[in-house]
């Protein structure tokens, strides 16, 4: 595959947690990463597989969190490995930011599909 084809799988499966996000469906986000699949949150720790990523994304739905928008900045492939750097905007149902800032995501094939592996992330605003 080549680098232009893993990007645009990494952009999709990016599209996929947005829109996921938005219907408040935090069982498809779950889904998106793979079967041992890692949350690194700022200020926690690690959260593991499926159900547990499942709740927290819901958690982060049930605290008013209505929008995750995600931006690609850039996507280095290893075969079937890929990491990517990106930035993130969480806003209220009002519109209000709640945090923004950068992650780094690796994904993995599994099955045929391009799924999130280990997932951590950190607000770029200033602490209050």
């Amino acid at each position: 595959m080549t680098r232009a084809e893993v990007h645009a799988k990494i952009v999709s499966g990016n599209q996929k947690f947005m829109a996921a996000f938005e219907q408040k469906n935090a069982a498809t986000i779950a889904k998106l990463y793979t079967a041992g699949g890692q949350l690194l949150p700022p200020g926690a720790d690690p959260v593991s597989g499926r159900e547990a990523i499942q709740a927290f994304w819901q958690g982060a739905m049930d605290m008013g969190v209505a929008q995750a928008t995600l931006e690609t900045l850039e996507v280095e492939s290893h075969r079937e490995t890929a990491i990517e750097v990106g930035g993130f905007t969480l806003t209220a149902s009002t519109g209000q930011v709640l945090d923004r800032g950068k992650y780094v995501v690796i994904w993995k094939v599994e099955g045929r599909s391009w799924k999130l592996h280990r997932d951590i992330w950190n607000t770029s605003q200033a602490s209050k």
